[in-house]
């Protein structure tokens, strides 16, 4: 028996490769492979026939259900929404699909593989996302599906945002530690903003078009972006060249520029200078804090408890 799945759209895909694996199959050995009545199996070939899929079926002792000989079925293509809403719309109504042992899991993965890598890669992120600890997160799927495309068409968007209303380039749909981010140009403030998907309300698709930043690293521009504009200032010297130096930091710490072949700066802000004082003594490398007074005050005290303990 196949595990129960809700939605009738998705039982209806799992009929159809089941006829196309087994022609001739009958109603009732197509609702023993789906789990179902023999009846529900015949409502799923009626949704299947209703999408205009050639579905013969055959009277007799050989008959049941195939697909049409003289007919082949075209090859699957989907818009980014599509795609996004897709995998969205099953993983509500499946949760267990984000497993790749799980049958449907299994199925989602092929379509995912198929798909064009620009299509795909949010589409994939967004199926192996898992909501960090104390609530789930996760945006609404046609708000996804929105900003997807609207990033793959170039389209400028009019957000309702929790802040207020704004007109923006959407440049891409980034994941980032189990939260989802529009990176994008914000023409009411005339600067780059990153957006929480999840603090969206609506979406307005405009007719002006705009062109994306060339070679644009979408990632790094957000934990670039994130490690900015906070309250404190964060001027670090690591004992380290860069390249030790980068491959121990993380980039959302901020930014790290040389200052001999043995150093190297760590220069960003930040809103929470105890926070920001135990990424730092977690650091396999030594350093010196140049700034600020709030940042030099939380590590002698994250020390002196690391002492006293």
């Amino acid at each position: 028996m196949m595990a129960d799945m809700t939605s009738p759209t998705a039982r209806a895909l799992l009929a159809l490769e089941a006829i196309q694996d087994s022609p001739g199959i009958t109603a009732q050995r197509l609702g023993d492979r789906l789990g179902v009545t023999e009846r529900a199996a015949r409502r799923y070939v009626a949704i299947l026939r209703e999408a205009d899929l050639p579905i013969e079926s055959l009277t007799g002792p050989l008959g049941g259900y195939r697909v049409g000989r003289s007919l082949r079925l075209p090859p699957l293509m989907f818009t980014a929404a599509e795609a996004m809403g897709m995998v969205m719309a099953v993983l509500e109504g499946h949760r267990d699909a984000a497993d790749p042992s799980d049958v449907v899991g299994r199925a989602l993965a092929k379509i995912i593989r198929v798909l064009p890598t620009r299509i795909a890669e949010p589409v994939r992120a967004f199926r192996e996302i898992t909501p960090p600890v104390g609530g789930d997160v996760r945006p609404d799927a046609a708000t996804v599906a929105r900003l997807v495309e609207a990033c793959d068409t170039a389209r400028r968007l009019r957000l309702a945002y929790w802040t207020g209303t704004m007109d923006v380039d959407p440049w891409a749909v980034v994941l980032r530690h189990s939260r989802w981010y529009l990176l994008c140009w914000s023409h009411k403030k005339q600067a780059r903003r990153v957006l929480r998907v999840d603090r969206i309300s609506s979406v307005e698709t405009l007719a002006d078009s705009f062109t994306p930043p060339a070679g644009l690293d979408a990632l790094r521009t957000l934990e670039d972006h994130l490690s900015q504009g906070w309250t404190h200032a964060v001027d670090v010297v690591l004992d380290a060249p860069i390249a030790d130096a980068t491959r121990w930091l993380s980039r959302s710490l901020g930014r790290v520029e040389a200052i001999s072949e043995r150093q190297s700066r760590l220069v960003a802000t930040t809103d929470n200078p105890e926070w920001y004082a135990r990424q730092l003594a977690a650091l396999p490398l030594s350093f010196q804090v140049i700034g600020s007074a709030e940042l030099k005050a939380a590590v002698v005290a994250l020390g002196e408890r690391l002492i006293g303990s």
